[in-house]
Order: C-alpha cells, then structure tokens, then sequence
C-alpha cells in the first residue's frame, strides 16, 4: 500500500523550547511525503532523491500504527522539500505532518486533528528532532495561519487565520543548528521574557511577539540582532530568530517585500520569500 500527504512549512513567533509553551505562523513552503508499506522489517528514507536517517519518518509511522492498531513490517518514506533543512523554518515538523497523512492515505483511515498532531509530537519527540515536541510548529504547519500551543500539555490554545494578505521574507545566512545539537541552558537567562513574549502572542500581537522573541534568542544564543532590525527599519511588521536559527524571518505587507529582500540582502546568506499561509480552510 502506498500513499501520499502534502504539508507546508512555518516560522516562529515564540519559541518554545525554554517555556513549554510558543506560537509560529505558516508560510508557504511545500513539503510532499509518500509512504509505502513493505515486507521486509526495515525503514527507509529519502529526502529530495538522497538517503537520510529514517528516525522521525520511522517514529511517526510507528506512531499512527499503534494508534489503528495496524501491524507495518517495514515502511519505504520518500519526502520532497522547499524548506531548507536545520535552520529553523520547521522542515522535520513539515515533514512530520506530510508522513502522517501519507500513512492515513495508504490505509485509508481518519482522525480528529488534534489527536493527529499529538501523536506527531510524540513522534518527534521519540525521534530526537523536537525538545518539547513542536506541537505550534506542526499545527502550523498543518492548518496555516498563527497558531497559540502549550506544547508540553499538547493543546492548541489558539489559531487564527490571517486576514491580511503577507508575506515572509527569509534570510538564510550559512551554518545549521540541529534541535538535537541545541544548548537549551543558553535560554535560561531570558526565560521570563520569552514568557513576556508568548502572553503578547495569546493576546493575538504576533508581530510584537515575534520581534521579541526573535531579540531574545538571538541574544541569548550570540547572534546577530542587525538582520531584523533593518527588515524592521525596510517596512517589515515583524523580524527575528526562527527557532534556534540561524535563518531570520521577517513578515510584511507585500508592498514592503522588495525593501525588506534588499535589507536582507547587505547580510551573507541566501534570501528567500513566499506567502505567509493564511489558514486553510
């Protein structure tokens, strides 16, 4: 059997490996998942045509087995990506969430998706690629639009979609920062204020939240803070850190995309830019 599930990627609002709780909105950056069942007791994994550590594809078929109680031998996962992997635009949480509606298409089951996203946040967790089990990023990822969650007591506190039409300007600079490599007790000092941060996003002021959020980890873990404040001085609502990074992401009106690549551009690295995903109906 074999099927097929589609997902999209995110940036952080807040970010939620000190606190439990954080906030990411959608942006539309395409992850496609096929999943095959086999015969033979092994997993494997491709992403983009090359062969990568099964562990997350592995987890989270594991996952939605032992929920339906169906017995997988061995499962073939194949992924496809525009999000660049290990910089903090949630590529493992896209992935997760294309994986799990790949399997649920190959054996034509169903589910409530809360209950979805908590068994991808048990996945990821199993797997080592989630601290707290990412649950604001695969929901963003999911259903688009701002998304609200206590990721230790797997529950979406809010989810809004957006009305305004947004885009999200990216700045990729060089290097990766794996979540399994991540020095979480560099976060210790700003923990208070990342909590500051999540109060303004369940108030609904993302783009408050997300400039804070985005100062303070990259504060805190010695990154540089010149990126998001010219995005912020070329026209962009918000700029900052996403998740441990080190990609910077900035969202503005589209009026201000042009100005806020150019910003982006005096810094080394890649700029990239797509529509915020405003939620899916």
């Amino acid at each position: 059997m074999k099927g097929f599930g589609k997902a999209y990627g995110a940036v952080s609002i807040v970010n939620a490996i000190s606190t439990g709780c954080g906030a990411a909105l959608g942006v539309m950056l395409k992850t496609e998942a096929s999943v095959e069942f086999i015969q033979e007791p092994k997993f494997t994994l491709e992403i983009n045509g090359e062969p990568h550590d099964p562990a997350l594809a592995a987890e989270v078929v594991k996952a939605f087995a032992k929920h339906f109680g169906v017995d997988v031998v061995g499962c073939r996962v194949s992924t496809t990506s525009e999000i660049p992997m290990a910089v903090g635009l949630k590529s493992s949480s896209s992935a997760a969430v294309a994986i799990g509606k790949a399997f649920l298409n190959a054996s034509k089951k169903t589910m409530d998706g809360d209950e979805f996203l908590r068994l991808v946040a048990e996945a990821s967790i199993r797997s080592g690629t989630s601290i707290t089990g990412a649950m604001d990023d695969a929901a963003a990822c999911m259903l688009g639009g701002a998304v609200v969650t206590d990721n230790l007591e797997r529950k979406i506190l809010l989810h809004e979609k957006m009305v305004e039409d947004l885009m999200a300007v990216i700045l990729i600079p060089p290097g990766k920062m794996p979540t399994r490599d991540f020095p979480r007790e560099k976060l210790e000092p700003v923990k208070e204020l990342v909590e500051i941060a999540f109060r303004l996003a369940e108030r609904s002021e993302y783009w408050k939240a997300m400039t804070l959020n985005g100062l303070l980890h990259s504060a805190a873990l010695g990154l540089p803070t010149a990126p998001a404040m010219e995005a912020l001085r070329a026209g962009a609502y918000a700029a900052g850190l996403s998740g441990t990074g080190p990609a910077v992401a900035a969202v503005c009106p589209p009026e201000s995309m042009d100005s806020v690549e150019r910003a982006f551009q005096r810094f080394e690295g890649k700029v990239i830019r797509c529509p915020v995903n405003k939620g899916l109906e």
